[in-house]
């Protein structure tokens, strides 16, 4: 303490050098500005109409007496409270555009003043039947609520994996039965599982025309269930709302959740449904005589509350949830008064604004502190070797309240930035620290001079240290993301709680540019630059379609395309999700010296 106040308190105060008038300022931020009302408007056309139903869908769907999906989720949370909605845009542009949000909404909520995973069906879309992205995207939600040990609340209204793609969805590691998996995994980590049955959930129920894209692999269909036993395993509670249909290994979800709730007349659970059951036996049965509320909660015991309509059943949900009896573990850290940025990220007089911090020409480099004043909390930064490796930035800041330690790129990575990197992601690991990546990377430096260096195995220490630091990281695309750089800055494959992208963000192994000229000079020599450019053009157009941060976010490869000015609000509640969890003592690798 100092003079009776934090020692933090006297970290230094980054300040703005971008005039708010320059032309410089004033292009970044149109460039921007015009980049989030594409953002905006891909993200409205999603949210409009539920998680995506045409109109006629939807007015089926209240013809039945079922709210739509965002309605249902609106009800369910506390009243004013925030919603960490992921991946909104999975599978955008897939399928020709037929299951837009990938036909499930998921997200982090407060219910009954209690933080909890949601995974909730979009019976508009096709049936909420399962695409491949509805696969990974449920599969996405449980291993959030796995690795933050937050309950999951399921509202189910789904028909089973899309059949036409079955190859995708069914029989790999992370298919539709890693869904299940993961349930009894949570329950067994004890975490809670509630099922709101709110339609149809019975087995056999994929849309058969995608059915090898959801049913054999790894993490295809069958990965869910597991994810929900290994979940029941590790005490996480799960609890399902059947508001609808619930079929074929989907009926596992509500089978395997602590407790379940299904809604007369329109919430049925059966593994074979009608036609099945016909095809099979030759006995007809209707879908309510089969597998409908009465028949589960009476005699069955598949469900354990039998709710009136949607809105009964989300009042049940809600006391199953205020009765859960949970208590977030101590954290090795205080949260103190959040306070805005000194450097205000709306702009103004004498500071331009967070969208003209950022670079309109990808090529030009992004001054990375401008960016940091104005996250963090009054502006504060304490900068750690500042004069060593320059182009990489860390140092220690709050973010609304919560202390987090951010690595952030400031140009390429040379060995001295990695050294840099690593030495500072093992103060944090030790100090208990979340860690915060900011990346704008093109890569590590190459070269003879480079190579020779030792840049390989400097990378590999900062690689090294990313892959085993047991506190939680969240990472955020704020340029470009290529090759190595990528795997060094907390990347998707190397497990940071969150990654969210912002709009002007690009993910390639390299440049487009770069990327062609190595293919044309191997598949060269040309006679002509005519010939050159003719070869390289398909590979720039590809390499430009798929490095957009739409491609990215459509496959799940982020939990988000976010609003730069949102970054502060989505890493505010991340944090909060992970405190959830205990933190594991960390331990390193071998360090090759």
């Amino acid at each position: 303490m100092v003079r009776g106040r934090p020692i933090l308190a006297t970290m230094p105060v980054l300040r703005s050098r971008l005039d708010p008038a320059s032309p410089e300022a004033r292009g970044n931020h149109d460039a921007m500005a015009a980049l989030v009302a594409d953002l905006r408007g891909r993200q409205a056309a999603v949210a409009e109409r539920g998680a995506g139903g045409d109109d006629r869908s939807i007015a089926r769907h209240r013809e039945r007496g079922k709210l739509p999906v965002r309605e249902r989720i609106d009800r369910l949370l506390d009243p004013g409270s925030a919603f960490l909605e992921l991946s909104p845009l999975a599978a955008n542009g897939l399928y020709d555009d037929e299951a837009p949000s990938a036909g499930i909404v998921t997200g982090i909520g407060q219910v009954e003043r209690t933080t909890v995973v949601i995974v909730a069906n979009d019976a508009t879309v096709k049936g909420g039947t399962y695409y491949p992205m509805t696969v990974k995207k449920h599969l996405r939600a449980q291993e959030i609520a796995l690795e933050n040990r937050l309950p999951c609340v399921y509202l189910v209204d789904s028909g089973g994996a899309f059949l036409p793609l079955q190859a995708d969805v069914f029989p790999d590691r992370d298919h539709f039965g890693r869904i299940f998996y993961n349930q009894a995994r949570m329950s067994a980590a004890g975490i809670p599982q509630v099922a709101l049955v709110m339609g149809s959930s019975n087995s056999g129920g994929a849309f058969l025309p995608l059915q090898a894209d959801v049913f054999p692999d790894r993490d295809h269909f069958g990965r869910i269930f597991y994810n929900q036993a290994r979940m029941s395993a590790a005490g996480i509670p799960q609890v399902a709302l059947v508001m609808g249909s619930s079929t074929a290994g989907g009926a596992y979800v509500p089978a395997m959740s602590d407790e379940t709730v299904i809604v007369r007349g329109t919430g049925t659970i059966f593994l074979g449904g009608p036609p099945l059951v016909k095809a099979a036996t030759g006995e007809e049965v209707s879908a309510e005589e089969l597998g409908g509320g009465d028949v589960h909660t009476t005699t069955s015991g598949v469900a354990d509350h039998l709710a009136l309509d949607d809105e009964h059943a989300i009042a049940l949900g809600r006391s199953i949830v205020a009765n859960l009896n949970r208590k977030p573990p101590t954290p090795p850290w205080d949260r103190r008064s959040p306070e805005p940025p000194a450097v205000d990220p709306c702009g103004s007089a004498d500071a331009a604004d967070l969208y003209a911090a950022v670079s309109a020409d990808p090529r030009r480099p992004v001054e990375i502190r401008e960016i940091i004043a104005r996250l963090v909390d009054g502006s504060r930064f304490h900068d750690f070797k500042p004069r060593y490796g320059e182009t990489l930035v860390t140092g220690f800041a709050h973010i609304d309240g919560w202390p987090v330690g951010i690595v952030a790129n400031d140009g390429i990575l040379f060995s001295a930035s990695a050294l840099k990197g690593a030495h500072f992601i093992e103060l944090c690991a030790q100090r208990r620290i979340p860690l915060v990546f900011l990346q704008n990377i093109t890569g590590f430096m190459v070269g003879r001079e480079y190579e020779a260096g030792g840049i390989a195995k400097d990378g590999a220490k900062m690689v090294t240290a990313v892959a085993c630091a047991e506190v939680p990281k969240f990472t955020v695309i704020v340029g470009g993301s290529f090759g190595a750089g990528n795997y060094a800055m907390a990347g998707r494959a190397y497990q940071p709680r969150f990654l969210w992208t912002w709009p002007n963000s690009r993910i390639s192994v390299m440049g487009g540019q770069q990327a062609a000229r190595v293919l044309s000079t191997v598949g060269g020599p040309f006679k002509e630059d005519a010939a050159r450019d003719a070869f390289e053009a398909p590979i720039l157009a590809t390499y430009e379609r798929e490095g957009s941060p739409y491609f990215a976010t459509a496959r799940l490869w982020d939990d988000g395309v976010i609003d730069p000015l949102d970054t502060r609000r989505v890493l505010s509640l991340g944090i909060e999700a992970a405190l959830h969890a205990p933190i594991p003592e960390t331990r390193f690798g071998v360090f090759r010296m």
